[in-house]
């Protein structure tokens, strides 16, 4: 039988995650080790693509852009590495996305934390259980949008400092935070696995405006993103409104 797109999204995560940590615990470490993760894992999952789904196109943070892929319905968004400074600091707080967007919209995907020991897929996505006091939200362990701070200390919430993108977004997938709010910087392939994994978990996922995440876009530039609980959903955008 052949694999579903959901199986094969994280099959691949996890073989890329393993590739990972072994290569990171071979020794090295800084700028070198971190461009050796990022070159070894993208010819993983490019091949592993290309053997799996032949037909599709790949958008890749590691790979030249092939613009034939605006016009194709199925197209695979990664990031083999994300958070690299974390991977080549020792830290565990990096990931790994497999995402595939159908039609624009981000539809499977998976999230492997490969040192943490965890991966997600939307083919069994369950959201874990979420705060009973203040809203925990997750931001940037170096680089805290403005807008992100504003609204933390808007809605009360704790601030808990955090490495990448993929790793923020399944902590509010985990239950470990409530909220992930991003603003500035983020391409196609920082969120499009992330956020098809909070999707399928049953959590809100949008642009920072409220509307929706569009992939496959011929500028892969989407640089804001909000992951959080569906409860929480409305007082975010409205803080974000007034903030």
């Amino acid at each position: 039988m052949e694999p579903t797109d959901a199986a094969i999204a994280r099959m691949i995560a996890d073989e890329a995650g393993a590739l990972l940590l072994d290569l990171r615990a071979r020794g090295g470490s800084g700028k070198a080790l971190g461009d050796a993760g990022d070159h070894a894992a993208n010819a993983l999952i490019l091949g592993r693509l290309r053997a799996l789904r032949p037909d599709d196109f790949v958008l890749s943070e590691e790979a030249r852009d092939d613009s034939a892929r605006c016009a194709a319905r199925r197209v695979w968004i990664v990031d083999p590495l994300d958070g690299t400074r974390e991977y080549a600091g020792g830290r565990d707080d990096w990931a790994v996305h497999v995402g595939l967007a159908i039609d624009g919209v981000a539809v499977v995907g998976a999230v492997a934390l490969p040192a943490m020991g965890r991966s997600y897929a939307t083919d069994d996505a369950r959201a874990g259980r979420g705060a009973e006091g203040r809203p925990r939200m997750v931001l940037s362990r170096t680089r805290p949008p403005a807008i992100a701070l504003a609204v933390a200390e808007r809605l009360g919430a704790d601030m808990i400092a955090m490495g990448s993108a993929g790793a923020k977004a399944m902590a509010v997938v985990s239950g470990d935070a409530d909220i992930y709010l991003h603003d500035g910087g983020q391409y196609e392939w920082d969120n499009c696995a992330p956020a098809a994994v909070a999707v399928a978990a049953g959590l809100h996922a949008s642009r920072i405006d409220g509307s929706p995440l569009v992939y496959n876009c011929r500028d892969p530039l989407l640089p804001d993103l909000l992951i959080c609980r569906a409860e929480f959903a409305d007082a975010v955008l409205a803080a974000v409104r007034e903030g």
